[in-house]
């Protein structure tokens, strides 16, 4: 069984690095997409500090889907046209947003989240769904996360081979 070593590092690029190598040991030799998803999303809410809500959301061709997740319970279905999520699922690029209060038709699936970074997942051309993160604590989200996020998203969809 797999069991993460706690990290300890200097800066937040090092935890990435850190997390990285752990999710590649964790999704290694198992192609299953929700037990990736349920596996990472476990691995990042535990490790990341001030997070209150980790996971994914899955394309289903029309609309996003709630996926494997840790957290309070969630919103269930998303438009591509709604809220952070739908926002990253559209144009597929990565969402990092400090005020979620001020992003024009955030969905508020818990009222306690104040920023959030949603990475869009794109496998072998095609939007599969999102990874999205939230935390109750203002402007939590800043470029190593943006890299190190797109980072363990990387592992994730190498893990769909």
């Amino acid at each position: 069984m797999f069991e993460a070593a706690p990290i300890v590092a200097e800066s937040k690029s090092a935890l990435y690095k850190e997390l990285v190598a752990q999710a590649r040991a964790l999704l290694e030799g198992e192609p299953d997409r929700i037990a990736n998803a349920a596996n990472l999303s476990a691995l990042a809410y535990q490790a990341l500090p001030d997070l209150n809500w980790a996971g994914f959301y899955f394309f289903d061709g029309v609309e996003l889907v709630l996926g494997p997740f840790q957290g309070k319970p969630a919103c269930v279905r998303i438009p591509l046209n709604r809220g952070v999520c739908g926002a990253a699922a559209s144009q597929r690029q990565t969402q990092l947003v400090p005020d979620v209060h001020a992003f024009p038709g955030h969905i508020a699936c818990d009222a306690a989240s104040r920023s959030e970074i949603v990475v869009p997942l794109v496998h072998q051309g095609e939007l599969i769904g999102v990874w999205d993160v939230d935390s109750p604590v203002p402007d939590r989200f800043d470029e190593d996360d943006r890299q190190g996020m797109q980072a363990l998203c990387a592992v994730f969809l190498d893990s769909l081979r």
